[in-house]
């Protein structure tokens, strides 16, 4: 009853002001992402990561979802990046365009883009298609309810991702170590 009347005061398909933020932003944070993946300066794709990543920070906003924004710019952009960007000054990368950053397989490369993409949104669309998450009347964005579906439903994945940042700090600097025992 609340949806049609929404539907008939704003029209079936007028967007709100949200939703047009909502859009504009992923429109952005999708350029930041190609403009990322097809650079080839390192240090210029990790800059536009971060805008990326903020984008994807934004998004969370629009989406009433504070606490997930902020993990996102505190672990994502605030890490991860500034992870990278040690990186690549412990490995001494080039500045400039790198001769390395571009092996010559762009179209293998995009179809194996193309089909992860696809198959990534396949099976989490048939995955999700009939899950429903009772939020028991809370706000979706609170710590509790986002506490509670995160360490309930997705231990696994978090506990990944803490693996994965340990394994990116851990190879930096293995990464840092072998350049100065070669200059030795």
């Amino acid at each position: 009853m609340i949806l049609a009347a929404a539907q008939q005061a704003h029209g079936f398909l007028s967007p709100t002001g949200v939703e047009i933020a909502f859009v504009l932003v992923g429109l952005v944070t999708l350029g930041a992402a190609l403009v990322t993946v097809t650079t080839r300066q390192l240090v210029h794709a990790a800059l536009w990561l971060v805008v990326a990543l903020g984008g994807l920070a934004v998004e969370y906003l629009l989406l009433t979802a504070e606490f997930i924004a902020w993990v996102q710019v505190l672990i994502y952009v605030g890490s991860v990046v500034v992870l990278l960007l040690f990186g690549l000054m412990l490995t001494k990368a080039p500045v400039g365009r790198s001769p390395d950053a571009d092996s010559g397989n762009r179209p293998v490369a995009l179809a194996v883009a193309v089909a992860a993409a696809v198959a990534l949104v396949w099976v989490v669309a048939d995955a999700f298609r009939t899950t429903w998450i009772d939020l028991g009347g809370t706000v979706q964005g609170s710590t509790d309810v986002t506490g509670e579906i995160l360490f309930r439903h997705w231990v696994l994945p978090f506990e990944a991702l803490s693996v994965l940042l340990l394994a990116a700090l851990v190879g930096s600097i293995v990464l840092s170590r072998k350049k100065k025992e070669e200059e030795r």
